[in-house]
């Protein structure tokens, strides 16, 4: 809810259609969700690298990252997850308007953010990709150290241990790093982009 009655949407000249077709490939946003450690950023750099070569115009939103700026004044209880999640949300619809093939890679554990997300979008512009991957293997990588705190008490509400994770139900894309390489997870991904006419 807007703060402010008056406000006024600008519309431009140059809309997402003709940006599309400037840039030769469809704007979307694929969202990658899963726990911490499953490989969400770790496929969503390589995928970015693909579609480069491929002449695609992408931009990566990362959680990390995002919290170094947009979202450094948010926490990690349930409220500032949805507020982060809603916020990334509005960010990738303006990439997506801009023509853009917007990778987000956010653990994002709640079903109801993820669909509020969808809902900003226009048929066909929200992707979710499901990293799937069991607690134990996340825990078994551990890249950044946050499962032996979390398991140590010093992180409270750490999603997977003890806060929850809502799988998403019917995903465009379920890719299982339990089992696919890395490799084989870009290309699967690629493979839907492809067949699905977001890529020439």
């Amino acid at each position: 809810m807007a703060k402010s009655e008056n406000i006024v949407w600008h519309d431009s000249q140059v809309m997402k259609e003709h940006r599309r077709k400037l840039n030769n490939h469809k704007s979307a946003v694929v969202w990658f969700t899963g726990l911490s450690g499953s490989g969400k950023s770790t496929i969503s750099v390589a995928l970015e690298k693909e579609l480069y070569q491929m002449g695609v115009r992408t931009y990566r939103l990362d959680g990390d990252n995002i919290r170094h700026g947009l979202n450094k004044n948010l926490g990690f209880s349930p409220e500032d997850r949805k507020e982060n999640i809603r916020r990334i949300g509005e960010v990738s619809k303006l990439m997506v308007d801009a023509g853009l093939l917007t990778l987000s890679a956010f653990i994002s554990p709640y079903r109801e953010d993820r669909d509020d997300v969808r809902s900003l979008l226009g048929d066909h512009e929200f992707i979710e990709v499901f990293v799937d991957a069991s607690v134990e293997t996340c825990e078994s990588r551990d890249p950044k150290g946050l499962y032996k705190k979390a398991r140590a008490g010093e992180i409270k509400g750490f999603t997977g241990i003890d806060a929850p994770y809502e799988a998403p139900v019917n995903p465009e894309i379920t890719v299982d790093t339990d089992k696919q390489s890395l490799a084989e997870s870009v290309a699967e991904i690629v493979a839907y982009l492809k067949g699905q006419g977001y890529l020439e």
